[in-house]
C-alpha cells in the first residue's frame, strides 16, 4: 500500500508543484488505485508517473473548490483511451465517483461541451458524514470539515488481516500437516493422537488494519482529532507557516504548526503536510515548515510532487 502525491499546491499550480491530487496504490493488495482530489492537470502528472488510469476505480473528491476538481474531466477523457485491464483495446472499467453533489453537473456539462462521450459508465456517490465505502477489505469514512464551503476529509481503514497460523509451533506439538491445521486456523479446539488438547485460538496470530486519514483545505475542527485517530499515516493540509495563523483562519485554513498539534492529538505515527501556498517554493521553505511542526510532532515530512510513501504491513501478533 503506498501513496503517491501527484499534486502539493494550494490554490494555484507553480513552477514545481502541481495542485491537489493523491494516489493510493493498492497494486499488491487488490490491484486498484484510488484518488483524492484531482486538481489541474492530474492527467499530467499521472502521465509522468508509474500510474495506470485504468488501474483507477474509485476518485474522492473533498470539495468543490477548482484546485481540487478542474483536472476530473480530463482524466475521465483521458482514461477512456485506456482500456481494459484485460485488453489494451477493450473498454475501460466503470468508475465511481464520491463527491459532493454538484460534482456530478459539473462533470457531465464539462464532458457533454467538449463532446466527450466515455465508453465506461460513472457512478456518483453523493458525500454524507459516515461509512460512504465498505467491502471485506476496506472501509472510507468522511467527515465533514471546517472550511468556506462544505468539504470532506477521508479516514481509509484496512480490515484487520485472516489471522496467520503459526504452523512451526504446531509442528513442534507433533500436530501433522493436514485438515486440522484448517480447523485450528478456525479457533476450534482439537485434541491430537496422543491426547494434547490445542485451541486454535492459542496458535493464530492477527494482523491489524493499516490507517490512512486525509485532511483537505479545513481550519480546525475536532472531526479531524476524531479521522486521525491512531492514523499510520495522517496527510494534513498546511497551507501557511506559524506566523500566517491569523490568515490561515481568515481563509479556513490550516498552518504547520496547527496540523503537527492535530497529528500528536490524535496519536498518529506519521504526518505528512502537504497543499502549501505559493509562498514556499523553494527547499528551504519546505524545510522550514517542517522544522517548525517537528518540534510538536517529529515524525513529520512535507510533501513534494511525486513523492511515495509506503505503509508497510504491521506485524501479527497475538
Amino acid at each position: 500500500m503506498e501513496i503517491q502525491f501527484l499534486g502539493t499546491s494550494a490554490g494555484q499550480p507553480t513552477k514545481f508543484r502541481n495542485t491537489s491530487a493523491i494516489a493510493l496504490k493498492m497494486l499488491n493488495e487488490f490491484n486498484e488505485v484510488w484518488l483524492f482530489d484531482v486538481g489541474e492537470a492530474t492527467q499530467h502528472q499521472i502521465l509522468k508517473s508509474d500510474i495506470r488510469s485504468r488501474k483507477v476505480t474509485k476518485v474522492f473528491l473533498s470539495h468543490l473548490h477548482g484546485d481540487h476538481v478542474f483536472g476530473l474531466p480530463g482524466f475521465l477523457a483521458s482514461r477512456n483511451f485506456q482500456g481494459s485491464e484485460n485488453d489494451e483495446g477493450g473498454v475501460p472499467t466503470d468508475l465511481k465517483i464520491y463527491a459532493p453533489r454538484a460534482v456530478k453537473d459539473f462533470v457531465n456539462a464539462a464532458l457533454r461541451m467538449g463532446y466527450a462521450k466515455l465508453d465506461y459508465k460513472l457512478h456518483f456517490v453523493e458525500l454524507h458524514p459516515g461509512v460512504i465505502f465498505e467491502n471485506d477489505k476496506m472501509k472510507v469514512t468522511a467527515f465533514e470539515m471546517n472550511h468556506n464551503l462544505p468539504t470532506f476529509g477521508f479516514r481509509i481503514e484496512e480490515k484487520n488481516g485472516e489471522g496467520e497460523l503459526q504452523i512451526d509451533e504446531l509442528l513442534k506439538l507433533g500436530v501433522k500437516p493436514g485438515p486440522i491445521l484448517g480447523q485450528i486456523k478456525s479457533g476450534a479446539v482439537v485434541t491430537l493422537d496422543d491426547g494434547t488438547r490445542i485451541n486454535g485460538k492459542d496458535f493464530v496470530l492477527k494482523r491489524d488494519g493499516r490507517i490512512i486519514t486525509y485532511i483537505p483545505d479545513t481550519k480546525f475542527t475536532p472531526n479531524i482529532l476524531e479521522a486521525a485517530k491512531n492514523a499510520d499515516l495522517l496527510i494534513h493540509e498546511a497551507t501557511y507557516d506559524a506566523s500566517e495563523a491569523k490568515i490561515a483562519k481568515k481563509h479556513n485554513h490550516s498552518t504547520n504548526i496547527q496540523a503537527a498539534q492535530n497529528a500528536k492529538d490524535a496519536d498518529a505515527k506519521e504526518l505528512v503536510l502537504t497543499h502549501l501556498s505559493a509562498r514556499y517554493m523553494g527547499k528551504s521553505a519546505s524545510e522550514m515548515l517542517r522544522e517548525q511542526a517537528a518540534e510538536i510532532f517529529p515524525n513529520v515530512s512535507v510533501a513534494r510532487d511525486f513523492t511515495e510513501i509506503s505503509i508497510p504491513q504491521k506485524k501479527a501478533h497475538k
